[in-house]
């Protein structure tokens, strides 16, 4: 598969939100769609991120922006680290991690010299059309809503 590049449709997706509720790319035509892929719930980075996500959510929906949060885990966990931390955007259970590979973004890692597979903390700008308008790898948690909101 090759790498997505700007100007690409963006795969489209149906996944699970931490309610149960099913949420697809196609529902949110017309509107810019943030779409962060992150490792795991309720970890350090993991948390700074939605966090950060969190505290820009009211800016980023007065400019039409929709936030979704993507990464392997279940809907309980979503849910728990949705209520934790009160995040007002949908966690999206890619549990298969068949999305993050459509966005490339189930990738081989390494801690303390062993490899495993995993994700890759990125994000995607898709447009209104479909198309992905941005690409934002490896990114500062704690920084990267902020980052974003300077260019949308």
């Amino acid at each position: 598969m090759s790498e997505l590049a700007v100007g690409a449709p963006a795969p489209a997706f149906s996944l699970s939100d931490q309610s149960g509720k099913m949420v697809t790319l196609a529902d949110l035509a017309g509107r810019t769609v943030i779409i962060y892929f992150y490792p795991k719930d309720d970890t350090p980075g993991c948390t700074a991120e939605a966090c950060s996500f969190r505290d820009s959510h009211e800016l980023l929906e007065e400019r039409g922006v929709t936030v979704l949060g993507i990464s392997p885990d279940s809907v309980q966990s979503h849910a728990k680290f949705a209520a934790k931390f009160h995040l007002p955007f949908p966690l999206l259970s890619d549990e298969g991690h068949k999305v993050a590979e459509a966005y490339g973004m189930w990738v081989e890692k390494s801690m303390y010299g062993k490899k495993y597979m995993g994700v890759e903390r990125s994000t995607f700008v898709i447009d209104g059309t479909g198309r992905i308008a941005a690409i934002h790898r490896k990114v500062k948690p704690d920084e990267h809503a902020g980052d974003l909101l300077k260019t949308l």
